[in-house]
């Protein structure tokens, strides 16, 4: 069983670690997302690098891995809740920090790199709960529209996971080993974002939504 359990968990790691959104761009583009924007593979600089149907693809795309490692994780190890909720949080942990991407940093070490994590994050909540995208989605486009900066979407898409899972297992819909998979996830990507936290403390983070419509628009104004 423990032998069983290790391997889940180690293929749970590598599906979350392909690096879909750099095959999609280089696909639709010919670029190598690694070398546009923020560096990532997720679905927000794919779309940077090229374009709306290439960031929904790679985001569709991320979110089925954390579908598939739910599903994969209680078909290798049924009935056991503990595990489906470490698969899926080694899925985030492989989308962020990927064994298929390694880069070498400013101090000249190797290191892993991938996404930000959030459609992964979104993919899980709907292995654990499948009706959870429904509420997921809706906020987190509100998110994205009105506060206008994707890295607090992809933020807000962990903090919901969070919040559903408190709610059900508050009120007895839910097992509190749901939660433990929405604290994690929500720590995973506040790590994995720490350089937009920044940016948004020193106000030079990019801007999306209606704030990137409004600030073209005053743009063009001063034309």
């Amino acid at each position: 069983m423990v032998f069983r359990i290790l391997v889940t968990l180690l293929i749970a790691y590598l599906i979350g670690g392909i690096p879909v959104g750099l095959f999609i761009v280089k696909m639709i583009s010919g670029k190598d997302v690694r070398h546009v924007g923020s560096g990532r593979v997720g679905g927000t600089n794919a779309m940077r690098a090229a374009g709306l149907v290439a960031g929904v693809l790679t985001a569709a795309l991320d979110a089925g891995k954390g579908i598939l490692t739910g599903y994969l994780a209680g078909v290798l190890v049924p009935g056991n809740t503990w595990v489906k909720v470490a698969a899926v949080i080694f899925a985030v942990v492989g989308q962020v920090y990927s064994i298929f991407l390694v880069r070498r940093n400013n101090q000249g070490k190797n290191e892993l790199h991938g996404g930000a994590g959030g459609s992964t994050t979104l993919g899980g909540a709907i292995a654990l709960f499948p009706l959870s995208w429904a509420i997921i989605l809706p906020l987190a486009l509100l998110v994205f529209v009105f506060v206008g900066y994707a890295s607090v979407t992809t933020i807000s898409i962990a903090f919901f996971s969070l919040m559903i899972f408190l709610v059900r297992a508050i009120t007895g819909a839910g097992p509190w080993v749901h939660v433990l998979y929405g604290g994690v996830t929500l720590i995973i990507v506040l790590v994995a974002l720490q350089p937009n936290l920044k940016r948004l403390r020193d106000g030079t983070e990019r801007v999306v939504g209606l704030r990137a419509w409004r600030k073209k628009r005053a743009e063009n104004q001063m034309q």
